[in-house]
């Protein structure tokens, strides 16, 4: 019963809130800003978030990473990840769009370039890519409506991790002139 009134509240929210800017294939050197989106919960993270970190400044691009982190912590354990760049459950509301402070941050930036990097595509990811004003988004499942212009699979025989996905991805920027 609750499924179909989440799904009316989500449709209506990205209605509202979606970018209309047109997205496709920006060159490189047209790239000064950026946003990636990268799960914690992928034992690669730290390595993925290095390798962006890295090829943002060796192009001069402003990048910011947010880190999806939906793990339930236990007593004791502590957020791995900046309070500021981490979406946590409690980020998020009843029907999982992101808080207004989350998605203000992401926004701020105005990025040329948004990459996602998670394996997955659910609400929160599908909102924050559908209102980024961002030229080109990237990533790893295609949601509704085309919104990613680039998205890069898994192959058929193996799950990669996000640092494996994204040293392909920055292979493949490199060539895009």
């Amino acid at each position: 019963m609750l499924e179909p009134v989440k799904d009316m509240f989500r449709r209506h929210s990205l209605k509202k809130n979606a970018s209309t800017e047109p997205t496709g294939f920006v060159p490189l050197e047209k790239i000064h800003s950026a946003v990636a989106f990268i799960d914690v919960e992928d034992t690669s993270f730290n390595e993925c978030k290095n390798q962006l970190m890295l090829f943002f400044r060796e192009h001069g691009i402003k990048g910011d990473i947010f880190f999806f982190d939906f793990r339930k912590l236990t007593e004791g354990e502590r957020l791995i990840t900046s309070i500021t760049t981490t979406i946590l459950k409690k980020d998020l509301n009843w029907f999982g769009k992101p808080s207004s402070e989350k998605m203000n941050l992401m926004l701020d930036g105005e990025p040329d370039l948004f990459i996602s990097l998670l394996p997955y595509a659910d609400f929160p990811l599908e909102f924050m890519a559908k209102c980024s004003r961002a030229h080109f988004k990237i990533g790893r499942e295609q949601l509704p409506g085309d919104t990613f212009d680039l998205v890069i699979k898994d192959p058929g025989d193996r799950k990669l991790s996000e640092a494996e996905v994204c040293k392909e991805l920055i292979k493949f920027m490199d060539k895009i002139r």
